[in-house]
C-alpha cells in the first residue's frame, strides 16, 4: 500500500460524486493524461481504477499553486453504489486505487449481518467479560437474557485478581467448562496479540471498570485532580476500547458509579463508539426503583450496533414500590455470638467528629429499618459511616451485616458468595451493582432481539 485517505461522496447532478485530486495519485501512477480502467464490485461497493493504456478512462487535470495536479472525477450513475455513505476510503496501490466504504462501515455490517443470522436460527449469544470481579454483573446481564428467552454463553472473562477468578470458575452459574479465563490486568491483555488475536468472536461486551478513580471516595483520598489522574485505573479507557475495536461486538453493556458519566473517559467513549458505528443510550438506575435496600445508585450504558431498533430506558421492568425492611433480609445470629461488640472505637470517634461538625456517623440498623447507608468494598473494616445492627437486648453492642444481608441489600443471590470469608464477601459485593436492575436491562435487551427476531427489523449498510 502507498497511501490512504478518507474523502467525502457528494450529490452532483443527481449521481453520487467522488473526486480525487493531489500527490497520492501521482504516487500510484496516476498522472495527468494517463488512462485507467474501472471495475465496480456492486456486492462489495468497491470501485477500482487500474491504470491501462488501453482504458477508456482519462486522467484530467487542473493547478493549484502554480502546479499541475492529477483530477479523477466520479460522477456517474455506476456511484449509486455508495448512495448511503457521505464519506468512503480511498487505498493507493502501484497502479491502481480501491474506493470503498469506510473500514467501521464494513465492521459494523459484518456484526449485524452475522448476528441477525446467529438470532434467525436460535444460536446462542455469545459474550466475553471484561474487569469481572466475581461475574456480578455477568451473571445478572445472563439472567435477563434467560428470561427474555435467549440463550447466552460467556465465551470469555477477564480479571486481574486471581482469587476472584477461581471463586467465579465454582459459584457462578454463567460461567461454564468451555469460558476462557483470562486472569491479568487489562491493559496488559488488550496488548498482547497473541491473545486478543486468539479470543472467540463474540456478540456482547459486559464491562464494569473500576471505579476508583471517579468515586468521591477514591478522588479525594488521593487527591484527584480527574479520574484518569487514578495511578492504577486512570488510563483503562484506552485498553477497553481497544478490545473493542478489535473484538467489535454487536452490543456493549457497561456499568459505572454515576460520577463516571462526567469523566474524560466518558466522553472518549461515547464518541468513539459513535465512531465505529454504534449508538449509545445511558440511564442512571436506583436500587430503590428496585425494591432494594440499599438505595446505590449506578449508571449503565448500552451501545448497540447502528441498524437495531432503539433502545428505550424507559421500557425497563421494575417491580411495584413497596416498602422494605432489614427485617426482612436480616440473618439469625446468635445473640452471645462473637460478631457482637460495643465498638468502642468507633462510638469516640464519632463523637469526636460531631465535635469538628464532619457529621460523619454510623447508620444503626434494626428489624424496622427502611434504608442503609452504601455497603462499600472496604465495610469489613468497620468504617465511622458504616452500617451496624443493633442487638436485640443490649443497646450497647452491635455488629457488621453478614454476607447474606449485605448480598440481599443489593439483591444478590446468595450462593455467588456463599462460604466467603468476611473479608472477600464484602469486598466483591461493595463494589458491584444492583443485581435485579441489570438483570432487568439484560431482559430489556434480550426483548430488542426477539423483536428483530419477529420482525426481521435489521437495516445493514453494506455486505462489503
Amino acid at each position: 500500500m502507498l497511501g490512504y485517505k478518507v474523502t467525502t461522496v457528494k450529490l452532483h447532478r443527481g449521481s453520487q460524486r467522488v473526486w480525487l485530486e493531489g500527490q497520492q495519485e501521482i504516487r500510484a501512477g496516476f498522472k495527468p493524461g494517463t488512462t485507467y480502467s474501472r471495475k465496480i464490485d456492486a456486492d462489495k461497493k468497491t470501485v477500482i481504477l487500474e491504470l491501462d493504456e488501453d482504458g477508456t478512462y482519462n486522467v484530467s487535470s487542473r493547478t493549484r499553486n502554480n502546479t499541475t495536479i492529477p483530477v479523477i472525477d466520479l460522477n456517474n450513475k455506476d456511484m449509486s453504489i455508495f448512495a448511503e455513505f457521505t464519506v468512503v476510503r480511498v487505498i493507493f496501490k502501484e497502479g491502481k486505487i480501491y474506493i470503498l466504504p469506510l473500514a467501521s462501515e464494513v465492521r459494523a455490517a459484518a456484526r449485524i449481518n452475522h448476528f441477525h443470522q446467529k438470532l434467525k436460527h436460535d444460536i446462542p449469544i455469545e459474550i466475553g467479560s471484561f474487569t469481572a470481579g466475581i461475574g456480578v454483573l455477568d451473571l445478572a446481564i445472563h439472567t435477563g437474557l434467560e428470561n427474555s428467552g435467549n440463550k447466552p454463553v460467556l465465551r470469555f472473562m477477564n480479571e486481574i485478581r486471581e482469587d476472584c477468578i477461581e471463586h467465579s470458575v465454582v459459584k457462578n452459574k454463567a460461567v461454564n467448562s468451555s469460558t476462557v479465563l483470562l486472569n491479568a490486568p487489562l491493559q496488559e491483555l488488550a496488548f498482547d496479540s497473541y491473545v486478543v488475536s486468539s479470543l472467540p468472536k463474540v456478540d456482547g461486551i459486559v464491562c464494569g471498570l473500576p471505579c476508583s478513580g471517579a468515586s468521591r471516595a477514591g478522588a479525594t483520598k488521593l487527591k484527584l485532580g480527574k479520574a484518569e489522574d487514578h495511578p492504577e485505573v486512570g488510563g483503562l479507557i484506552a485498553p477497553f476500547l481497544s478490545l473493542i475495536g478489535h473484538l467489535s461486538p454487536t452490543f456493549i453493556v457497561f456499568e459505572n458509579v454515576v460520577m463516571y458519566q462526567n469523566t474524560a473517559s466518558m466522553s472518549i467513549m461515547r464518541s468513539t463508539l459513535r465512531d465505529l458505528g454504534y449508538q449509545v443510550y445511558e440511564v442512571i438506575m436506583s436500587g430503590r426503583d428496585f425494591n432494594a435496600l440499599e438505595d446505590r445508585e449506578r449508571m449503565c450504558m448500552v451501545a448497540l450496533t447502528k441498524g437495531l431498533p432503539e433502545l428505550q430506558f424507559s421500557e425497563l421492568e421494575k417491580p411495584k414500590q413497596r416498602v422494605v425492611t432489614f427485617g426482612e433480609i436480616m440473618e439469625h445470629v446468635p445473640l452471645d455470638d462473637k460478631s457482637w461488640s460495643t465498638m468502642d472505637y468507633l462510638k469516640q470517634k464519632e463523637c469526636r467528629d460531631k465535635l469538628q461538625n464532619k457529621g460523619f456517623s454510623m447508620t444503626l440498623l434494626t428489624p424496622e429499618s427502611t434504608k442503609l447507608a452504601t455497603m462499600n468494598k472496604t465495610m469489613a473494616k468497620r468504617q465511622s459511616t458504616g452500617n451496624y445492627v443493633l442487638h436485640p437486648h443490649n443497646p450497647d453492642l452491635q455488629r457488621l451485616p453478614t454476607i447474606r444481608e449485605h448480598a440481599a441489600a443489593k439483591l444478590i443471590p446468595y450462593e455467588l458468595v456463599e462460604d466467603v470469608t468476611q473479608t472477600f464477601g464484602h469486598e466483591v459485593l461493595g463494589q458491584s451493582i444492583i443485581f435485579d436492575a441489570f438483570v432487568s436491562v439484560g431482559k430489556l435487551i434480550g426483548q430488542l432481539f426477539n423483536q428483530v427476531k419477529q420482525n426481521h427489523t435489521f437495516h445493514t449498510t453494506t455486505n462489503a
